[in-house]
């Protein structure tokens, strides 16, 4: 979709990283907003995650109107922000009430939350593979209406469980306790190493399947199979929360960051593979990339001082959110300028500086 955006209203050459990289702002932005003014508390979350639901789907569907305007690409910048912005009401209240339904194995009940966002990641790419010659304005619409779905749905059918808190406020000191904890600390570097790679990752899987096309001569239904691929992730979210139960959340982040990090490694490998075989690594890259993410904020909560969860849970989230921030940049300075075979090596550096950095966590107890 954002291809088409950026033919259609001839965008710059790095549009696609910049507009992605807006949302990543606008997440960072809402959520110290929102944990600033205590938002998820003082107001009911299931009615915070309709009012953040309404708003996305309205900033999401304004963008239709952008190519009217003498400025386009400013306005979509701005629209994809706000987009950002609410969705720090959606994905971490979700988070919240998530966690007040279970006492206990908070790892697999998040490996279906996140599994959840994967899929809704990945659906704009299914929209365009369904109907291939879709415009990308419907595929906004779409999307706008699904949104505000999910939103009346949250609103109607789930309450807070019985396990539901009041969060204290946003305490900043929990910057401090981030480094000065062993444990917090490791498993925050952990995830900071993962989302380096995540939306990296994200953003690129088009582009991966164009190049490989036009190398070897392939046709592929891109928006399909970047569906196919970026969804696969939801597997690995549940899967790994499923193994958690048994083996804690520390070995399975552990081992899903190290066999993507491989892929990274990888790609100049790969890319020269035959259709099959490529595109089944990058189905394999699309189940590992993700499905640490779960556990990696499991950990963060099960390490962080129980009355700075809140509070360390937004700042590791705001710190990782900003690391995607150069790496999809560098990536896409990469893209101009070198084959695919290149773009991710600097990205392996990711999941690599996060399995070093959460190595004690293997000898802890299960998360």
């Amino acid at each position: 979709m954002l291809g088409d955006l950026q033919r259609e209203l001839n965008l710059p050459a790095d549009a696609i990283g910049a507009i992605t990289s807006s949302v990543q702002l606008g997440f960072i932005a809402g959520t110290l907003v929102f944990a600033a003014l205590n938002v998820a508390d003082r107001f009911a979350p299931a009615r915070v995650f309709l009012a953040c639901a309404l708003l996305a789907a309205l900033a999401n569907a304004l963008v239709i109107a952008t190519p009217a305007l003498d400025h386009p690409y400013g306005a979509i910048l701005a629209l994809r922000f706000a987009v950002g912005f609410f969705l720090a009401g959606i994905y971490p209240v979700g988070m919240r009430i998530a966690a007040g339904w279970y006492r206990e194995g908070l790892g697999a009940a998040l490996g279906y939350l996140v599994g959840a966002l994967v899929l809704g990641t990945a659906f704009p790419h299914l929209l365009k593979g369904l109907g291939h010659a879709m415009p990308w304005g419907t595929v906004l619409a779409a999307l706008s209406v699904v949104a505000v779905a999910g939103g009346i749905a949250i609103a109607m059918f789930v309450p807070d469980g019985p396990h539901a808190k009041r969060g204290a406020p946003f305490d900043p000191r929990a910057f401090i306790t981030i480094f000065s904890s062993r444990d917090l600390r490791a498993s925050a570097f952990g995830y900071f190493g993962h989302m380096w790679e995540l939306y990296t990752f994200w953003a690129f899987v088009p582009l991966l399947l164009v190049a490989h096309a036009s190398r070897h001569g392939e046709v592929y239904n891109v928006p399909a199979w970047a569906f196919a691929i970026i969804a696969a992730g939801a597997l690995g979210c549940i899967g790994g929360g499923l193994v958690s139960r048994l083996k804690g959340s520390a070995p399975v982040a552990f081992w899903q960051l190290a066999a993507s990090g491989t892929c990274c490694l990888a790609l100049p490998f790969a890319i020269h593979w035959p259709a099959p075989a490529f595109l089944a690594y990058l189905v394999a890259w699309g189940i590992f990339v993700v499905g640490d993410s779960p556990q990696f904020s499991a950990l963060t909560a099960g390490n962080a001082p129980r009355e700075r969860v809140g509070s360390a849970l937004t700042l590791v989230n705001c710190i990782g959110f900003a690391i995607t921030i150069p790496s999809i940049a560098m990536v896409a300075a990469l893209a101009n300028r070198l084959p695919a075979d290149w773009w991710f090596l600097p990205v392996a550096i990711g999941p690599l500086f996060g399995l070093f950095a959460m190595r004690r966590l293997l000898r802890k107890s299960p998360a």
